[in-house]
């Protein structure tokens, strides 16, 4: 059973570890606390947070996602507790509802107040659903990534609207309504190509798709950025990242060898894949996080391509010693978005393959020599969760 009350307790594995100094530049932050979430092979996929920041969302590889509270580090609950037959691909929170979304082929949606199920959506037998997004008037049209396909539902009658088939010849692994243009769609796909669509009005292949970009290899992941997020990010499944103009659909710039631009970067070791991108509106600054196999550290890279440059920079901050595993998702504080900066002295926190969720602040703090356990946070899963995911790290 999952406990409330957070044990306190000296580990003297991380009071060894100091922080890295990449460059004199880099900011240096400190492991503060990690929660061990699960037992066994169980990992963590992603982790998300509310609007307020008074929960955050972990999905394990045992199919479940855990709520915590990500000044404290206290468990809240628990939902899915079985109900996902497979892996959960992507989660969402949006005020007191959970979204998640599942290689069983269903979108289900939850009441993390009573943590129960609420609402589920099919996307039909043998099908997947690998990311899914809001859009369209009041937020109400639902666009899901599946096998090969995209598929609408009207989030109020629950009633599938729509189907796009022709666009893509592989998994979609990204599906993302732009900010601010509530009824454009982006789409990414194993099959290298980014789509957009129109979706106002009755959607179809012929008459609302918009655009197309060839990446011209399997994309894992993407984003917006920008004054009106009209610029495109693009991470591969080789570790390549892209920069696209949304509005002309122009390639900006290719780093095919980012991971050597990175690890040239930096005095630690080379940077072996890429976790995500980081976008700071308040400077219109990029940072795309890479990551080691060997040591678990990470790096905020700045992405600088204008005026005929294209480089990734020395990292701006830098997290070590957290992790022993592959490092699946990276939740910035809330306050990041202004900068490299902290909430309540929380710079972030980081899931991966290790099973730890980890809470990073600045090295001056005087609590970083202690993390926070809890010895009874979940019973064993003894059963061998299935490790699906796109991206062949």
């Amino acid at each position: 059973m999952e406990t409330t009350d957070m044990d306190i307790e000296p580990n003297n594995h991380h009071q060894q570890q100091q922080p890295i100094t990449a460059t004199s530049s880099s900011k240096k932050f400190a492991l503060k606390n990690t929660i061990q979430t699960n037992f066994g092979d169980d990992y963590i996929f992603q982790i998300v947070h509310k609007e307020d920041w008074t929960t955050m969302a972990v999905s394990l590889s045992s199919n479940t996602v855990k709520l915590y509270s990500p000044v404290t580090g206290q468990y809240v609950g628990e939902c899915c507790k079985g109900e996902h037959s497979d892996s959960i691909n992507e989660i969402l929170l949006n005020g007191n509802v959970l979204y998640s979304c599942s290689s069983d082929g269903t979108l289900r949606a939850w009441d993390t107040r009573s943590y129960q199920q609420v609402a589920c959506l099919n996307a039909g037998p043998s099908q997947e659903i690998f990311s899914f997004s809001f859009g369209g008037t009041g937020d109400n049209l639902l666009a899901a990534g599946c096998k090969s396909q995209i598929l609408f539902w009207d989030w109020r009658s629950k009633n599938q609207v729509a189907c796009l088939e022709e666009s893509h010849m592989d998994d979609v692994t990204q599906v993302r309504f732009v900010p601010g243009q509530q009824n454009k769609l982006v789409s990414a796909s194993i099959d290298g190509l980014i789509c957009t669509f129109d979706t106002s009005g009755e959607i179809n292949d012929e008459d609302h798709m918009e655009s197309v970009m060839n990446v011209g290899t399997s994309i894992g992941k993407l984003g917006f950025f920008g004054g009106t997020y009209d610029k495109l990010w693009c991470l591969t499944h080789i570790e390549t990242l892209s920069i696209w103009d949304l509005n002309d659909s122009r390639l900006e710039a290719n780093f095919e060898d980012a991971r050597t631009l990175a690890s040239n970067s930096w005095a630690l070791d080379q940077v072996d894949y890429f976790v995500d991108c980081h976008y700071s509106a308040a400077n219109d600054h990029l940072w795309v996080i890479g990551a080691t196999n060997g040591g678990g550290s990470l790096g905020y890279f700045p992405v600088a391509y204008k005026g005929g440059m294209r480089s990734i920079l020395s990292p701006e901050a830098v997290l070590h010693g957290g992790h022993t595993g592959v490092v699946r998702s990276v939740l910035p504080s809330a306050t990041i978005k202004s900068g490299i900066s902290q909430t309540q002295g929380i710079f972030g926190w980081t899931g991966g393959e290790d099973g730890r969720l980890c809470c990073w602040l600045s090295d001056a703090s005087s609590d970083i020599n202690h993390s926070w356990i809890s010895t009874s946070l979940v019973e064993k899963n003894t059963k061998k969760s299935k490790k699906n995911r796109h991206r062949p790290y």
